[in-house]
């Protein structure tokens, strides 16, 4: 297993940016202890319908705040506050803020020093997203959205929970450039392709026949920093929305999440929508689930053999770099890799008419 420094990434194990940990509607069923960036982390969603992410351990004693089922406050659904949370073990109560605000058996202030981190997170998409840095800094871009997802002609997707994947994301994120491996592992070869990089925005368009589809696909696909993939893809009449998300578990280790957000009936979706957005989101999953196979059945890839007719892998993991990069040095990363990289022996998306970017959020 590669780790981020076998990669050169950065000073950082983890990159910061905006990743998926959770499915929403998970979260409705009670506060849920989860693990990512290397550290135990407790979820849960207060009263306001907010979700709140902390890290896990109280500093009184070290107890878990959302593992336990068996303590009494928890058992008699007393642990939420608000949008606070109290310890199961002695009912220390905790913030959204991570701060100790109430000891029930203490009269005093409450010790600043038992504040824990909080992570700021919103519930988008279906998806309970959370802002990670290494350094602690404010996010310094919005979480990924989709207009189409308010639109009730469009069928949410239901996501595919994938589990962990022995991988470091970067050779994820490695298929961003990869345009000669669409035909051998999917079936569609590309006639054109092209990458755009636009400061923390990474983007690929191509075009070609799909064996899957039976029929020509176009897509236009972008990471919204490092770990939230979306991908427009219109093929014969249909156009679908791919979510592919990747999160960092440990080092060398991510988590993914799968979802498709499929056009139905004007005027509202209908049944036969929903079940064409099953199908739909099983067939991009089949497809993804190429990658997928391939990754785990390969070693790291920490230096490519890189021929002028692939894709521009060295640009792109450069682009990928920044989030791994002490924040003093991502305006120089930006400034060398922004812009437009054709690949030789490909069309671009402009010679083959693409034409599938309107209103997208890039």
């Amino acid at each position: 297993m590669a780790t981020s420094v076998d990669y050169n990434l950065g000073p950082n194990t983890y990159p910061r940016g905006w990743f998926v940990v959770a499915e929403s509607k998970k979260l409705d069923d009670g506060p849920m202890a989860v693990r990512y960036f290397g550290q135990d982390l407790a979820l849960y969603r207060g009263e306001s319908g907010n979700p709140v992410l902390l890290d896990a351990y109280c500093a009184h004693m070290g107890t878990h705040l959302t593992a336990s089922t068996s303590a009494m406050i928890v058992k008699n659904g007393d642990q939420i506050e608000g949008d606070s949370i109290r310890c199961p073990y002695h009912g220390w109560r905790y913030n959204p803020q991570g701060d100790v605000d109430d000891i029930p058996y203490h009269d005093g202030p409450c010790p600043k020093s038992a504040s824990i981190r909080s992570y700021p997170v919103v519930d988008n998409m279906g998806c309970i997203m959370a802002w990670f840095d290494p350094d602690g800094r404010a996010p310094d871009y919005d979480a990924p959205s989709l207009a189409e997802w308010d639109d009730s002609q469009w069928v949410r997707w239901e996501l595919d929970h994938l589990g962990e994947l022995q991988i470091h994301p970067q050779e994820i994120l490695d298929n961003m450039a990869d345009v000669r491996h669409l035909g051998p592992t999917h079936g569609a070869p590309s006639e054109y392709f092209e990458n755009e990089y636009k400061d923390h925005i990474c983007i690929q368009r191509q075009g070609g026949p799909m064996q899957l589809y039976q029929t020509y696909l176009y897509t236009t696909t972008w990471y919204t920093g490092p770990g939230i993939l979306l991908s427009k893809q219109v093929f014969a009449d249909n156009v679908i929305y791919e979510l592919i998300a990747n999160t960092p578990v440990e080092d060398g280790v991510s988590k993914c999440f799968h979802g498709c957000l499929y056009k139905g009936t004007e005027g509202g979706a209908t049944d036969e929508d929903r079940e064409a957005a099953r199908q739909a989101q099983a067939g991009a999953l089949e497809a993804f689930g190429a990658d997928f196979n391939v990754w785990q059945n390969k070693r790291p890839a920490i230096k490519i053999m890189q021929l002028k007719t692939d894709g521009p892998f060295k640009h792109g993991r450069k682009w990928y770099s920044q989030f791994y990069a002490s924040a003093d040095d991502v305006a120089s990363i930006r400034d060398e890799v922004n812009g437009f990289v054709a690949t030789t022996g490909m069309q671009t998306p402009a010679e083959a008419n693409h034409n599938i970017d309107e209103g997208l959020p890039i």
